[in-house]
């Protein structure tokens, strides 16, 4: 189960919940709080913003680092989130303080986490098997899928279009004597690892452009609109074809390096790389190989095995390597996006409808 699965668990019948308590743990503009009230009236919604830390930039959900609570405000702010069936967000947006609301609270029974990939935020904090049987947590993936899908895309441009070799000219003020041509879209092939919504997103606008698409996924069944779709096993095969190769896949023991010297072994040299899902699924050691070796003409980077990435990675460096500090998810629209669908699901919470977007309690993605 990954973080852009529709894998789904079922809500306790409505009249176990009520009446139903949500407690807002994290920042977030009041109007958007409005709109969850609006929308569920019957519900009591917690929410003391003096409680609770200034963002810094939109969707910034742990918030200002320097904030601090009195004594008194701390108790306050943890009574709400012990009194609540349903949290909005982790307390503290830490791993740390989903552990102890989990240990102290036992009417809670569902946490929406703001991340798509919370499964590493709910392993870290050690909360066993049955308690995450009894709080159900629940990511938003899927609200971040198009701006991923969007800045996949310029990473597939700026490869075809050898964006990092004319920034290089702009620098030295070099107007070259020979022309190099460019390579189209249209007609260009792409292998998306990951064909889950972020995937699915990549490939649609990908087609926009006259691009095909293949991809992978976990159940190798066909996906309309793309013209191939095999299980990972087969993705050095599909690679050979491709002139972009994208990532969208969460870090998880099996997709560790998945990435590795054989899918770069199998790519046609100048093949562009985008990364867009954990940075652990790309073996970084063979990119930089495969960068040397032009297998990769371009790599475009938002994720990384360790973050921030160390000053001493060479990737920083390197001319055809785009860095982008683990921020293309984020949006202005963000919040907006996240409150929406936290007030669907609670819709369904209250129905006793299936949730979506589970963390599974055993494997964590």
């Amino acid at each position: 189960m990954s973080p852009e699965s529709h894998s789904v668990v079922a809500a306790p019948p409505a009249q176990e919940v009520q009446p139903l308590k949500v407690a807002i743990a994290v920042p977030l503009e009041p109007e958007l709080v409005e709109t969850i009230r609006v929308a569920h009236p019957q519900i009591t919604v917690l929410y003391e913003p003096d409680l609770l830390p200034p963002e810094r930039f939109p969707a910034d959900h742990s918030g200002d680092p320097g904030f601090r609570r009195s004594p008194h405000a701390e108790e306050r702010y943890w009574s709400l989130m012990n009194s609540a069936d349903v949290l909005y967000g982790f307390p503290n947006e830490s791993p740390a303080g989903f552990a102890r609301v989990v240990g102290e609270n036992p009417r809670l029974r569902w946490v929406h986490a703001m991340a798509a990939g919370a499964g590493g935020a709910v392993k870290a904090s050690g909360v066993s098997t049955a308690d995450l049987e009894r709080v159900v947590v629940t990511t938003s993936a899927g609200v971040h899928a198009l701006p991923l899908a969007e800045f996949a895309l310029m990473g597939i441009l700026n490869g075809l279009k050898r964006t990092s070799e004319l920034a290089a000219d702009q620098r030295k003020k070099h107007w070259p004597e020979l022309r190099t041509p460019t390579r189209l879209a249209a007609g260009s092939h792409v292998v998306v690892a990951g064909l889950g919504e972020i995937g699915l997103e990549t490939a649609r606008l990908a087609r926009g452009l006259g691009m095909t698409v293949s991809g992978t996924k976990r159940n190798a069944e066909p996906i309309e609109g793309i013209h191939e779709v095999a299980t990972a096993e087969r993705l050095p095969e599909l690679v050979a074809g491709a002139d972009a190769v994208v990532n969208t896949l969460p870090g998880t023991p099996f997709t560790e390096r998945l990435i590795g010297r054989d899918v770069f072994a199998a790519m046609r040299p100048g093949t562009t790389l985008v990364n867009v899902g954990r940075g652990t699924v790309v073996d970084e050691d063979a990119l930089l190989d495969a960068l040397e070796a032009g297998t990769v003409g371009y790599a475009c980077l938002d994720v990384f095995a360790t973050e921030p990435l160390p000053a001493s990675s060479p990737l920083w460096d390197h001319p055809n390597v785009l860095v982008s500090p683990h921020t293309s998810a984020l949006s202005a629209a963000e919040n907006r996006l996240i409150a929406e669908r936290f007030t669907e699901n609670l819709r369904k919470y209250l129905a006793g409808e299936p949730l979506p977007h589970r963390v599974d309690p055993v494997h964590f993605y």
